[in-house]
């Protein structure tokens, strides 16, 4: 893929956007205090800033790959990378460096954190005029490669409720749509309580579509349900793939009790998945010999799910598309997983199919 135009050092960061459309936004900026600020870089009431930003997207010169060729067809072309914040270009605009990227003042005051390029991270400044719960007037991060960023700033008080959210340094890693989809989650986080359902059958992605649909909450707790199981390489290994695609900073929970996790929680809940949770019940209730004996925890989890506070994404394998099982445990667990599926799905806000990694809202 073809890097971003080069840029003179004298020039801040030139966020991308998402696509050859211009994206133009504006917010208000919270009253903070001065005292200890650095000249030239205060935080006093400032108007609402107006954020464009041109180029970056689909198509790339001489590329053939699918968003590309979709871009094309449509009468897309590349694009210089652009960006204007209050009608003045960014490399005009004053800026100091960070961590990750480069903080910029817009020319009504507003305070921008912009990231350096693909991949960074920018951190805010160590001192004044940044702080604690002292949130940017708007972020310009690469959302396509590292939306957990986001997650992390909105943590630590670096981006709140009036913060704009752009994605830039996107390229052609996603379709303009597909980004599109996904910045509806991450600008503004959905609060609890909101309930999700994915359903999907092995190797769909509806693990990693769930993992994506709260990658911008600040507070995010993952309940495993699938437990240990010694000497098996193989789970071992998918284990260990699934936690190297969250942030460090989520909390991980093993737990069978999702009725006593989802009555306690707040912030955002991952629960992967519901079909490692029902083997459990089923193991610890005796439900292969009687499925019966399974039916009061069943009971519980969706009376749990129906009260749930927080808001919560679950996964579950997708079992009505597949063959009458042969074993009567197989067809114990079908049934069951069915049937709990329809009436987690009939309590939820959402419920999605995930086939092939695409994703089709139910």
């Amino acid at each position: 893929m073809a890097g971003p135009p080069a840029r003179p050092t004298s020039r801040p960061p030139s966020p991308g956007a998402s696509s050859t459309a211009c994206v133009s936004s504006s917010v208000g900026c919270e009253r903070i205090g001065t005292a200890g600020a650095k000249a030239g870089w205060t935080r006093p009431r400032v108007p609402p800033v107006k954020i464009e930003v041109h180029g970056d997207g689909p198509p790339e010169p001489d590329c053939r790959c699918a968003a590309c060729a979709r871009a094309r067809a449509a009468g897309g072309r590349p694009e210089p990378l652009r960006v204007l914040l209050d009608g003045v270009p960014a490399q005009e605009c004053p800026r100091r460096p960070v961590p990750g990227g480069h903080e910029v003042r817009a020319p009504g005051g507003g305070l921008v954190l912009a990231a350096g390029g693909p991949g960074d991270r920018p951190e805010p400044a160590a001192g004044p005029p940044h702080g604690p719960h002292q949130p940017y007037d708007a972020v310009l991060l690469d959302l396509a490669g590292v939306p957990e960023h986001l997650g992390l700033l909105r943590r630590t008080g670096a981006v709140g409720p009036a913060t704009a959210v752009h994605a830039v340094h996107t390229g052609h890693r996603l379709p303009p749509a597909e980004l599109a989809r996904r910045l509806g989650w991450w600008r503004r986080p959905a609060a609890g309580p909101y309930r999700t359902l994915l359903l999907g059958g092995v190797r769909s992605g509806k693990s990693a579509e769930g993992e994506l649909r709260l990658m911008a909450h600040p507070d995010v707790t993952y309940a495993a349900t699938g437990g240990a199981r010694p000497g098996d390489a193989e789970w071992a290994a998918r284990v260990a793939a699934h936690r190297g695609r969250r942030p460090a900073w989520w909390r991980t929970v093993e737990t069978t009790d999702l009725p006593g996790l989802l009555e306690t929680a707040r912030g955002a809940v991952l629960i992967d998945g519901i079909g490692g949770w029902l083997t459990a019940v089923l193991d610890e209730a005796g439900g292969w010999d009687d499925p019966s004996a399974a039916a009061s925890r069943i009971d519980e989890l969706v009376d749990a799910w129906r009260g749930a506070r927080a808001r919560v994404v679950a996964v579950s394998e997708e079992v009505g598309l597949a063959p009458v099982a042969l074993t009567r445990a197989g067809r114990i667990f079908t049934d069951l997983l069915g049937r709990l599926n329809q009436r987690l799905a009939a309590e939820s806000e959402e419920a999605a199919l995930v086939v092939a990694g695409r994703v089709l809202d139910l």
